[in-house]
């Protein structure tokens, strides 16, 4: 009985020292962010002044086929907000696994404007007219660069069909300018899909970045398609601090809606780990809705550790 335990243990230290050769790290970082937020006087803000925490778990090891995996795991306010898995095989590219977290494909992509804080059509309401997402999922992707092209392609099998898409982006064509274009499926039940596109041009040029993104989003129902544009410019004053100004256009299909028009400031100040930020967005005729304007600001300061 006594070897039998002494082979167990013999066996199981054996099994710890080889799992210690192949382990990689486990670093965890954080951030805590302090904000005040304004709906405007068209709306009820309540309590403007709220806090958000973040907590990341992220792993990493070599294989011994020389690629390498890495893993993250995002809670905010103690609650689960994303995570991923992403396998590196170098210059064949990396494939990944996400759930929440936009790792390939259009919705990685869905707005690639240049801005110093959010999206100028972010937070004001809690649709996001025109946006190309398929949404982030239990989500497979594939990203890999070839000679200044890039390819990224995602797919996720839903209960009603497939979500997919596939986005090409070149980055070589001339110093400082981008060029990208995606098509994408979203199904949205068993006679329903939207096929989604966008295109975009994205040019820098010293301290100055500016953007122009079409989207389209192709709709099964009748007179529901929606299109938008978009552009923006973000300029870098110094090294901590950045600006930018950007504006959003929404068409509808449907003759009885009128165009939703966002625009938005955002400005970002960095000194180490803290980082002050301010975003003041508008957004008229919100889903096509006349006279239902919305307005959205928020001061925020922002630590990292």
């Amino acid at each position: 009985m006594n070897n039998l335990k002494k082979l167990g243990l013999t066996a199981l230290a054996g099994s710890l020292v080889a799992t210690s050769a192949v382990a990689g790290a486990l670093d965890v970082s954080g951030t805590a962010k302090v904000k005040y937020q304004s709906k405007g006087s068209e709306r009820v803000t309540a309590n403007p002044w709220s806090d958000t925490t973040t907590i990341t778990f992220s792993g990493s090891g070599d294989l011994d086929n020389g690629m390498s995996i890495a893993y993250g795991y995002t809670m905010a306010n103690a609650i689960f907000s994303s995570s991923k898995l992403v396998l590196d095989m170098g210059d064949n590219g990396k494939v990944s696994f996400g759930n929440v977290s936009h790792q390939a494909g259009i919705s990685k992509y869905s707005d690639v404007m240049p801005t110093a804080g959010e999206q100028v059509w972010d937070d004001v309401d809690g649709n996001d007219e025109g946006v190309t997402d398929l949404g982030g999922d239990n989500t497979l992707g594939y990203e890999g660069s070839f000679s200044g092209v890039t390819v990224s392609a995602s797919y996720a099998r839903m209960g009603l069909g497939t979500d997919n898409s596939v986005v090409i982006i070149a980055d070589e064509l001339m110093d400082g300018l981008s060029v990208g274009y995606g098509a994408g499926t979203n199904v949205i039940s068993g006679t329903s899909e939207d096929d989604m596109s966008t295109a975009w041009v994205k040019y820098t040029s010293g301290a100055f970045t500016m953007g122009v993104q079409l989207s389209e989003i192709d709709k099964t129902a009748a007179s529901s398609d929606v299109d938008r544009e978009a552009a923006a410019i973000s300029m870098a004053v110094n090294d901590n601090l950045s600006v930018s100004y950007g504006v959003s256009n929404v068409e509808y299909e449907d003759a009885t809606k009128t165009d939703e028009e966002s625009s938005g400031v955002s400005a970002s100040y960095t000194m180490g780990s803290m980082t002050l930020g301010a975003v003041m967005n508008k957004t008229d005729s919100i889903q096509g809705t006349a006279g239902t304007d919305y307005s959205f600001t928020e001061v925020s300061l922002a630590f990292a550790f």
